[in-house]
């Protein structure tokens, strides 16, 4: 089986471009695959699949540890790099089916060879769970939200992200919830009404450097706090996304290949 490996600000992904629709992934291929000491090695593991409803192609990923993820920021993007060198092309426009909802992606040349520029239509954001209201749950914590953009989010806005213990506190809030969030700490970098300084952890994943849907969720709740405009920059430990809100919201960021790797089935 033939799959690509790609990062986006660090949160990687495999993807197997199966436009023929004859290889599923389960969760047992997943984990096995995204093993960081028996397999390769990946946040999770992306198909791209014959296109429905409509769109050109469809998105299935399931996180490290085999569960199934609606949406993924990060892994749309390279999603959309990998159908590009599949199809040997530098600029693609492309309809994609996820758990989500459907996206729309654009790949353009990035900074170097390896790297694209993928902007990603995220359409609007929701919320799945309006009477979920705490401020009694992190440390310092003075605002939270729910966020639905695909997948849920928990967004908390707190005085520095760093001091956040994530390992205790991200598993006991995605808990709270039937079938578990992302969670988000977040605060307004110092002097700036156009960046957010965020950390992450992710249902499925655990800590990861960085999350698209995480940026999007974390800058719609800073917008409806009135603490930001509607262009915001969001900065994780991997790196930084560009997040334009409004009706529907645009996320835009970089995708980079790592390397073709195949593996024996």
């Amino acid at each position: 089986m033939r799959l690509t490996k790609h990062h986006g600000l660090g949160n990687d992904f495999l993807v197997l471009v199966d436009l023929e629709g004859t290889t599923p992934i389960d969760a047992g291929l997943a984990q096995a695959v995204c093993d960081r000491r028996r397999g390769v090695g990946a946040d999770g593991l992306i198909r791209v699949s014959p296109g429905t409803g409509g769109a050109d192609v469809t998105m299935s990923l399931r996180n490290a540890d085999g569960s199934v993820a609606e949406m993924s920021g990060n892994g749309i993007r390279c999603l959309g790099q990998a159908v590009a060198r599949a199809r040997q092309v530098d600029v693609l426009e492309l309809s994609v089916a996820t758990g989500g909802g459907r996206r729309r992606v654009s790949v353009v040349p990035g900074p170097d060879a390896r790297t694209a520029w993928v902007h990603v239509e995220m359409g609007p954001a929701g919320n799945r769970h309006p009477r979920w209201v705490s401020t009694e749950i992190v440390d310092g914590a003075t605002k939270t939200a729910t966020v639905d953009v695909g997948n849920p989010h928990l967004v908390v806005l707190v005085d520095d992200p760093a001091a956040v213990d994530l390992l205790e506190v991200g598993p006991r809030l995605s808990a709270q919830f039937d079938h578990g969030s992302n969670v988000e700490v977040v605060a307004v970098a110092p002097g700036r009404r156009d960046t957010l300084d965020l950390r992450l952890w992710e249902r499925g994943a655990g800590i990861t450097e960085a999350c698209g849907t995480g940026a999007a969720a974390a800058a719609h709740a800073a917008y409806g706090w009135g603490l930001v405009g509607e262009r915001v920059l969001v900065r994780m430990p991997g790196g930084a996304l560009e997040v334009q809100l409004g009706a529907s919201i645009t996320l835009a960021g970089p995708a980079t290949f790592i390397a073709d790797v195949e593996v024996p089935v």
